[in-house]
């Protein structure tokens, strides 16, 4: 489905594009590769230099390594175009302390309290807080050979996926059909 056309004319001054792709690998971890490109149609005056019309302002990809339990192994960042270099790639290094984090649980807080402001880089942080949702779709709604080799989706836990959409939450509809043993009654609803 696509938008309808606009009834006003426009013009485009930004391209924004981010692509993740999950891989498992053969040694039964997980590669995450994240791509991050920011474009302008026109010549960006920044001030010292002009960075031309269509050339990425952006571009970069972080490669996350995750075992089954969607725990963090390793981190690889590299940057291809940044508008400061030279400056801008010094901060991938620091966020190797991605390392031993969960992916599936807490992990943008984590990423803020370890990489806000000065301390990291905004768009890194963007991209990287994508992976936990764009996970989902792998660890617990992907093929069921893909599901058995994750070994996240704990079958005493309450799945990691309910309360996290209006759709999925656990005094809703779609639980009380699909999860009931994790099905909530509402209050005003209980007799």
């Amino acid at each position: 489905m696509s938008l309808p056309e606009p009834s006003y004319s426009r013009v485009l001054k930004h391209s924004r594009n981010t692509q993740i792709q999950y891989y498992l690998r053969e040694d039964g971890l997980w590669d995450i590769d994240a791509h991050f490109i920011d474009v302008k149609p026109f010549d960006l005056d920044v001030s010292r230099f002009i960075i031309p019309a269509n050339k990425p302002i952006h571009d970069f990809v972080v490669r996350i390594t995750v075992d089954a339990r969607a725990t963090i192994a390793d981190v690889l960042i590299i940057f291809d175009h940044v508008p400061f270099e030279g400056i801008c790639e010094a901060i991938g290094k620091c966020y190797k302390r991605l390392i031993g984090l969960p992916l599936m649980t807490g992990f943008r807080q984590a990423v803020k309290e370890r990489f806000s402001g000065v301390n990291g880089c905004i768009h890194l942080n963007e991209l990287i807080g994508l992976l936990p949702a764009a996970a989902m779709q792998v660890f617990i709604f992907g093929e069921n050979e893909t599901r058995q080799k994750a070994d996240i989706n704990m079958a005493d836990s309450k799945p990691l996926h309910l309360d996290k959409c209006h759709a999925l939450r656990t005094d809703g509809s779609v639980v009380a059909e699909f999860y009931p043993r994790w099905a909530v009654i509402p209050v005003d609803k209980k007799e």
